[in-house]
C-alpha cells in the first residue's frame, strides 16, 4: 500500500547504528549492506543531523554510488541542540544537504519534539521554514519525531496540520507502557489521518536477546523465527504504516531483517497472541526503558556513561548475572571515555532530553550501588 503518493515497502534502514571498525563507521560493510537492502526492492534510509558521522557515510555507502531517484532518503533537524538563532538551525539543514550530497530530501523530520524540546522549533519558526524548503523542491515530505505524551502529540497535529507524517517509537514491549505509550501516541497519529514512520521497534536491541522467558514463548512458538524478526513484523502489521525502521549494525543482521520482510504478511492470529503472552512475560520485568539514543550524552556536563550504565544495569536484571554486567560497565562507560554513575551531580540535564522520560539521576544512584567499585 502506498502513502503520500510513494511505494516504500515495509522495512527501512535505520542509520543510527551503522557497523564500526577502529572506532569509525565502517564504509566498506556500509556499502554492503545498501547493496544487500537495495537488491531487495527496499529503498528507504533513514539518517539525522545529530547521527555522528552517519550523512557523510550514507553519501559515500549510497548517494555517490546510485542514481538519486532510485532510493528515498530521510533526514532530520534538531533544532534543540547547540542553536542560538533561527539561522544555527537553518545551518543544520544546508550542512545535512551538503553531507549527503543528495540534492533533496524525499522525507524532512524536525526531530525529537515533546516536552520542552518543541519549543526550539517554535521559537526559530522551522514549521515555515521547512514548507518553504518544500515549495523550493529540496524537501518532498514534511514529518516530525515524537517523543512524550499523547495530549501533546494532538496538541502538535492540531496546530501544524500541514505536517504529513509522525515518526513514532513503537514496538511490542513499550505498546501499553505507561511511560512511552506507544499505543496511545499510534492512535492519536491515526485519529489525525497521519500515516506513521515507526522507530525502535526492536527498543534498541533488546527484544533481539529478549529475557529467558519471553524467548521461550518465542521458540515454542516458531523455532525457526529470529526473536527480531517478531518485534519487526508486530510493528509492520500495524495499519497506517509506511515503514518500520531497523537500525542494523552489520550484515547478518540486514540478511535476517532480508529474509522475513522482502515478502512481508500480516501476523496470523496465532502469531498475534505469541506476541500477546510475550508482552505478558515482559511486563513482569522492572527494566529501565533506555534505547541508548544517547541524547543524554549531549548535555551532560560530567560526561556520564548513562545508557552504558542502563544497558549493564538491564543485563544484571535480566539474567542476574553481576560479573558480566560489570563488564559491559567497564566496557560501555570506561572503555569509551565516559565517567561512571557515581560522578553525576544531579544537575538534571539529561532529564530534560530523554525521550523514554527516565528518572535518571535515580536510576544513576541504583547503579552505583549494583555495579560501582563497592558492590
Amino acid at each position: 500500500m502506498s502513502y503520500l503518493g510513494e511505494e516504500i515497502k515495509k522495512l527501512g534502514f535505520g542509520l543510527m547504528r551503522l557497523p564500526q571498525k577502529d572506532g569509525k563507521i565502517d564504509i566498506e560493510q556500509t556499502k554492503t549492506m545498501v547493496d544487500m537492502f537495495l537488491k531487495e526492492g527496499f529503498t528507504y534510509f533513514d539518517t539525522a543531523w545529530a547521527y555522528s558521522g552517519s550523512e557523510d557515510a550514507i553519501r559515500q555507502a549510497l548517494v555517490e554510488r546510485y542514481p538519486r531517484e532510485s532510493f528515498k532518503l530521510a533526514t532530520k533537524n534538531a533544532a534543540w541542540i547547540n542553536c542560538k538563532t533561527r539561522e544555527d538551525a537553518i545551518a543544520q539543514f544546508e550542512t545535512s544537504l551538503k553531507q549527503t550530497g543528495a540534492g533533496y530530501f524525499d522525507f524532512y523530520l524536525l526531530h525529537n519534539l515533546g516536552e520542552s524540546r518543541t519549543k526550539a522549533f517554535d521559537d526559530f519558526d522551522m514549521w515555515s521554514f521547512v514548507q518553504e524548503m518544500k515549495k523550493e523542491g529540496k524537501i518532498k515530505h514534511v514529518g516530525f519525531s515524537f517523543h512524550s505524551t499523547p495530549e501533546e502529540l494532538e496538541e502538535i497535529l492540531k496546530k501544524h496540520p500541514e505536517m504529513e507524517f509522525v515518526q513514532l517509537q513503537i514496538n511490542y514491549a513499550d505498546w501499553e507502557n505507561p511511560a512511552i505509550q506507544s499505543r496511545a501516541c499510534y492512535e492519536m497519529a491515526r485519529k489525525y489521518g497521519k500515516p506513521v514512520i515507526i522507530m525502535e521497534p526492536v527498543k534498541g536491541g533488546m527484544l533481539a536477546n529478549p529475557p529467558e522467558k519471553v524467548a521461550e514463548v518465542l521458540k515454542k512458538a516458531n523455532p525457526n523465527m529470529s526473536f527480531a524478526s517478531w518485534a519487526i513484523k508486530f510493528a509492520a502489521n500495524l495499519d497506517g504504516v509506511i515503514t518500520v525502521l531497523s537500525g542494523m549494525s552489520n550484515i547478518e543482521q540486514m540478511e535476517d531483517n532480508l529474509s522475513y520482510m522482502k515478502d512481508f504478511k500480516n501476523l496470523s492470529e496465532n502469531e498475534e497472541n505469541t506476541i500477546k503472552k510475550a508482552q505478558e512475560e515482559l511486563s513482569k520485568i522492572p527494566l529501565i526503558p533506555c534505547t541508548t539514543c544517547n541524547y543524554c550524552a549531549k548535555v551532560c556536563p560530567m560526561n556520564i556513561g548513562i545508557s552504558g550504565s542502563f544497558t549493564a544495569m538491564n543485563i544484571l536484571t535480566l539474567y542476574d548475572d553481576l560479573a558480566g554486567a560489570k563488564h559491559q560497565e567497564e566496557w560501555l562507560v570506561g572503555g569509551h571515555g565516559k565517567k561512571s554513575a557515581a560522578e553525576c551531580i544531579k544537575c538534571g540535564k539529561c532529564e530534560q532530553v530523554c525521550p523514554q522520560h527516565i528518572k535518571i539521576r535515580d536510576e544513576l544512584v541504583k547503579v552505583d550501588k549494583a555495579l560501582g567499585q563497592n558492590s
